[in-house]
């Protein structure tokens, strides 16, 4: 039986906190920058859980996380 992989772009971008819940980095903060409100750039700094819904999903990609 093969061993089983982890997406290398899953975990580039998502971290499995102990509780279980799935931390990553906001959308809509890499580039195009200048038209975006200073209100909305401070907001999107830091990180941020996964939505519920997409969590299964990001488990599938990270099998040993």
């Amino acid at each position: 039986m093969p061993k089983m992989k982890t997406k290398s772009s899953a975990k580039k971008r998502f971290r499995v906190r102990p509780g279980g819940t799935v931390k990553c980095g906001h959308a809509f903060k890499r580039h195009i920058l200048t038209k975006k409100t200073t209100k909305s750039k401070r907001q999107l700094r830091g990180i941020t859980n996964v939505n519920a819904a997409d969590v299964t999903s990001v488990k599938r990609m990270m099998p040993t996380a």
